[in-house]
């Protein structure tokens, strides 16, 4: 084998590598964001169920009833949501 051949298959495992962790940080940085989306889907939900709830309760006076149900709504509806979101992602992958 001679030293051009030699430089020139080096040269192209070079750019394979480098090629190949270029990807790896595109897909790390795809996959912290699809992380965030769902744990943000999640607490927002119940953060606004419960939000609901406080205010449905100060306007009836029922505490704390309407806080525990629409928590527990908010919990669900964010298990729904991250469901749906998480499938939509896969369908897209």
């Amino acid at each position: 084998m001679d030293n051009k051949d030699f430089k020139t298959r080096l040269k192209i495992a070079k750019e394979k590598i480098l090629k190949n962790n270029s990807n790896d940080e595109d897909k790390r940085g795809h996959f912290m964001g699809s992380a965030f989306r769902l744990g943000s889907e999640l607490v927002a939900a119940v953060v606004v169920g419960t939000i609901i709830g406080f205010i449905l309760d100060n306007w009836f006076d029922t505490k704390p009833w309407f806080i525990i149900t629409f928590f527990f709504l908010g919990v669900i509806a964010g298990i729904v949501n991250v469901i749906r979101v998480a499938n939509n992602m896969q369908k897209k992958d």
